[in-house]
């Protein structure tokens, strides 16, 4: 690509690193050039610090290399940026505990709904800090490689076609808005085939406050932006995977990449390229050759 950009958005697991407890090596390589040209690269991913590169992502770089990485992590909870070497949240989207409190109960609510009108089973992650987990298919486990599976899109339609869950994922999504509405939230659900998550943010919310940060600090335009994953693939007509929340109205002049080899539509403008992890460290090795 000869297009050389100013802020790189980007995906962790399963577009910078196979899986959380892959080696970093090669990633934090391919970044550190580029932070030194000061390319911001903002990592966006709907986990938590510790989960990238183990809490240590900031020993790998100079204090000065630290001024252009950006993180906007937990669906739009935290956006992180770097002070003098050190770790800053400059801007959140928490609950406080009485709305956290409410979300917990509106995930018991879409648990109990399958279970008793579908016979559907699923486990809930409680631990996260604004959105709970369901777990869809709880008998399918991803061991390390956290992101989308191949066979996983198949998989869910056959477990929901199973238990006779009408409109499909549609469906599920429908079911989450309505027991946020009874509780009088607007819930964001999203789903990556395995699980459905509830809350009240997004990756949307991430890229938009971090974009307004540098559109703010530097000026930069999303026209001099990328924004790369491997989850932007329609699960179902008109609903895509995670990494489609980083397309947003703010975002959408930039350019989207997907790495991802899985068969299937994506949201206007995203490229597939395929390739995975080995094909985004490519991109990045060309961006630090391009003056």
């Amino acid at each position: 690509m000869k297009k050389k950009y100013k802020g790189i958005f980007f995906d962790w697991d399963g577009t910078a690193v196979l899986s959380r407890k892959a080696p970093v090596e090669e990633i934090v390589k391919a970044m550190g050039p580029l932070l030194d040209q000061k390319v911001n690269l903002v990592i966006v991913s709907g986990t938590t610090m510790e989960n990238i590169a183990g809490g240590k992502l900031d020993s790998y770089f100079t204090k000065e290399q630290l001024e252009h990485l950006y993180l906007g992590l937990g669906r739009g909870a935290f956006n992180y940026r770097y002070e003098n070497g050190q770790e800053i949240v400059f801007s959140d989207m928490l609950p406080d505990r009485k709305l956290l409190s409410d979300i917990h109960r509106i995930c018991f609510d879409i648990h109990m709904e399958l279970l008793e009108k579908y016979g559907m089973n699923t486990d809930i992650v409680f631990s996260r800090p604004n959105y709970c987990k369901i777990d869809l298919m709880v008998e399918n486990q991803r061991g390390d490689n956290l992101f989308m599976q191949g066979n996983e899109l198949d998989l869910l339609k056959d477990c929901l076609k199973k238990h006779g869950v009408e409109g499909g994922l549609q469906g599920l999504l429908d079911i989450s808005e309505a027991a946020g509405a009874r509780y009088g939230i607007t819930v964001k659900p999203t789903c990556d085939a395995k699980y459905l998550e509830v809350g009240i943010s997004s990756k949307s919310d991430n890229v938009d406050r971090i974009l307004e940060h540098l559109e703010e600090k530097e000026g930069i335009s999303p026209q001099e932006c990328s924004f790369w994953g491997d989850e932007y693939v329609g699960i179902e007509e008109g609903i895509y995977g995670s990494d489609s929340f980083m397309k947003t109205e703010k975002t959408a002049a930039g350019e989207f990449f997907d790495v991802s080899q899985i068969p299937g539509k994506r949201p206007e403008g995203v490229v597939q390229l395929g390739g995975g992890v080995e094909r985004f460290l490519e991109f990045l090795k060309e961006q630090a050759q391009i003056e």
